[in-house]
């Protein structure tokens, strides 16, 4: 080896490749783990199909697990596109609902399914070479402009004001969604009845409403409707008018006493002040209660229903009819103090009388109820209720099943009540009426148990 002269050291490389693996796992999780970079799919959700004849807009939630960045509705048919909507989100937002409206041109169109809606929308991330999540929802487009085809099968005979009728009817539609039927403006549940297909319903002449238009009504998913209008002869009742004086001892008396069991009325300050909260605002409170528990009704599809005249109180005389509408003076007759409208039957008979239930069914309220005094109500199926208000004693309690003939309570003078008597009311899905039809054997014969055999026998087992 010659002097001076020294081998060359190779160079040392493996540390900087140490070094830039090192920088790529380092970036590779930054990528990984930091959110701008987020792998997670924006989600949609918005319904499968769109009927054709659709005429409001179309609600579309959009999310991102952390924010949503751009979206867009595109119909298509193939070779026409109509941007719906679309739009940015400017501000970070994980979930948002957008509106898309269904454009004129294709509604009611014969060649409507050919459309498609494709709903798009992608996140602010970074991933997928800065693009970002992207998801996207396709919607078809379903052509149904026919309605709902309507037909009656059997009705009541007769239908008078105040009073209740049946009607047994059809409607047929491959998508039917809504079925129901109007009477003087009050929308009336037609419940399933035997085979698909097949509907009932109790409807009742509002005896406020001197004359009424009734019409089933079907509805379609697609928004087709039908709407039928069905005639009966109708019987028309006059409602007695009545002027009745208040005294002071009534109204220092009972009136002082009822208003004391209501927040409100107790605060009423002068008595006929107080008279007219007690007999208006309180007794329409005491009403609403009423309605509400009387216009429950089963959407379970039913196969028979029978109940048996109601006759709540033996031996007993009728001391105030239904529909009454009462006008209060005080001395002078010339003046009206207060008006009021009453709802039942008002029976007597002897002091604390058994009350019986006519008819099976199922004790909804049994407690106090204003100028009802103690109160139980029955739900006898089929939308129809009864009660039976200023009772001295309840004998059922909420949620017992009563049978055909069981003694109930016992008649009094709570609430508004200024001798022993019974109040006696009959609810249509929680419109009142005339109890003297359901207290007549023949009525309910003629009018629902003829009714039924007569659809039955169209129908079929």
């Amino acid at each position: 080896m010659r002097q001076g002269y020294y081998p060359r050291r190779r160079k040392r490389i493996w540390p900087k490749l140490l070094v830039l693996l090192l920088i790529m796992v380092g970036v590779a999780y930054f990528v990984l783990t930091s959110p701008r970079f987020e792998r997670g799919m924006p989600k949609i959700t918005a319904v499968k199909s769109v009927y054709s004849s659709a005429k409001k807009p179309i609600k579309v939630i959009l999310e991102d697990n952390q924010a949503l960045g751009q979206y867009q509705a595109v119909f298509s048919d193939g070779s026409r596109n109509i941007v719906a909507t679309s739009g940015t989100f400017d501000m970070p937002m994980k979930k948002s609902e957008i509106i898309v409206p269904f454009p004129s041109q294709i509604q009611d169109s014969e060649e409507a399914t050919k459309w498609t809606l494709t709903i798009s929308v992608k996140d602010k991330s970074l991933w997928n070479y800065l693009e970002g999540n992207i998801q996207t929802k396709i919607i078809h487009i379903v052509a149904d402009t026919k309605p709902p085809s309507v037909k009656v099968l059997a009705k009541s005979s007769t239908m008078a004001r105040g009073g209740s009728a049946l009607i047994v009817f059809k409607a047929t539609d491959n998508n039917l969604n809504k079925v129901y039927i109007i009477s003087g403006g009050i929308k009336f549940k037609a419940t399933p009845y035997k085979k698909k297909g097949y509907f009932a319903s109790l409807i009742a002449w509002p005896f406020k409403k001197k004359s009424i238009k009734i019409h089933i009504v079907a509805i379609d998913v697609a928004g087709n409707k039908t709407s039928k209008k069905i005639t009966f002869p109708k019987v028309y009742r006059e409602n007695k008018v009545s002027w009745i004086g208040v005294s002071d001892r009534f109204l220092d008396g009972k009136i002082v006493d009822v208003a004391k069991k209501d927040p409100k009325a107790s605060k009423v300050k002068g008595r006929l002040n107080k008279f007219k909260a007690v007999n208006e605002t309180m007794r329409i409170n005491n009403e609403k209660l009423i309605h509400k528990y009387a216009s429950v009704l089963s959407n379970k599809m039913f196969d028979s229903w029978k109940v048996k005249a109601f006759y709540p109180l033996k031996s007993a005389k009728l001391v105030a009819d239904f529909g009454d509408e009462r006008h209060y003076y005080y001395k002078d007759k010339t003046k009206e103090i207060s008006r009021s409208y009453h709802v039942g039957y008002d029976f007597a008979s002897t002091r604390r009388a058994p009350i019986i239930s006519s008819s099976r069914g199922t004790v909804v309220f049994a407690d106090l109820n204003g100028i009802y005094g103690k109160m139980p109500m029955i739900d006898h199926g089929f939308g129809l209720y009864t009660l039976y208000g200023h009772c001295s004693k309840m004998l059922v309690e909420e949620g017992e099943e009563v049978e055909a003939g069981q003694v109930i309570a016992k008649t009094g003078v709570t609430g508004l009540a200024l001798g022993d008597h019974l109040h006696f009311g009959i609810l249509v899905q929680g419109v009142e009426v005339w109890p003297m039809d359901w207290t007549k054997q023949n009525w309910i014969t003629k009018n629902i148990d003829k009714v039924f055999k007569k659809a039955d026998k169209i129908i079929g087992k």
